[in-house]
């Protein structure tokens, strides 16, 4: 049985949100996100999700088109209208929506309420496990 996005979240070592407002300096974003050790963060304004800003849009949207980060603002290069997902979801879609879309960050909605953000990695492990938990079930079941 696959897990819910809920249940993730809640066995996430760090189930903090993190947050920006659509004016917050790409340099400061960046500072955040380092300090965090997180490669995304939410962009939020008058507490409505605006946007995701991850490591690549920042690579492809403030490097390589020889930007400064100081002098850029998040709502520049985030990416607008972001992929949500339910808390009710299972790991399976939501590694489905992560591989259709090729991104590796979704923010996970209950209502029109932002209640955290899940990465690949997360799911990644959660796949893992409950494939270990289904192989040690079937193993215990040819033992008998």
């Amino acid at each position: 049985m696959q897990r819910t996005v809920q249940k993730l979240l809640e066995a996430k070592d760090s189930p903090d949100v993190w947050a920006v407002g659509p004016d917050t300096s790409v340099y400061a974003a960046l500072e955040l996100m380092a300090e965090k050790n997180i490669g995304a963060l939410l962009v939020v304004d008058d507490n409505e999700l605006i946007g995701i800003l991850s490591e690549r849009d920042y690579a492809r949207k403030v490097i390589l088109l020889d930007r400064g980060s100081k002098d850029t603002a998040v709502t520049e290069i985030m990416s607008s209208h972001p992929v949500t997902v339910a808390s009710e979801a299972t790991t399976g879609e939501c590694m489905q929506v992560m591989t259709d879309n090729r991104f590796r960050h979704l923010p996970v909605m209950h209502g029109t309420r932002v209640i955290g953000i899940i990465s690949i990695g997360d799911v990644v492990r959660a796949v893992i496990d409950e494939q270990q938990f289904l192989i040690d079930q079937l193993e215990g079941y040819i033992r008998r």
